[in-house]
């Protein structure tokens, strides 16, 4: 994957979790990686949402804790905007 193409990928993710997400208690927009991973938009959007976080992430573009997400066990882990 070519560097202009993923950070298109990573532009779209961004606008994804800003329609899905809400500010948290330090006023940055965050979203479950399970509403994340199971909204339909998304699922058309990204072939591959979890690279496409771990790339945002390398870019500083947002965080989450560990340095993979999974669904089902990662359903409650907060995707956040930096």
């Amino acid at each position: 994957m070519n560097n202009s193409h993923v950070e298109e990928e990573v532009a779209k993710l961004v606008e994804e979790i800003k329609r899905l997400g809400a500010p948290n208690a330090d006023g940055k927009i965050a979203v479950k990686f399970g509403v994340l991973f199971a909204d339909e938009r998304v699922a058309d959007i990204f072939e591959a949402l979890v690279g496409t976080l771990r790339a945002a992430k390398k870019r500083k573009v947002l965080t989450f804790e560990g340095e993979m997400l999974l669904q089902g066990p990662h359903d409650l882990v907060d995707v956040i905007m930096l």
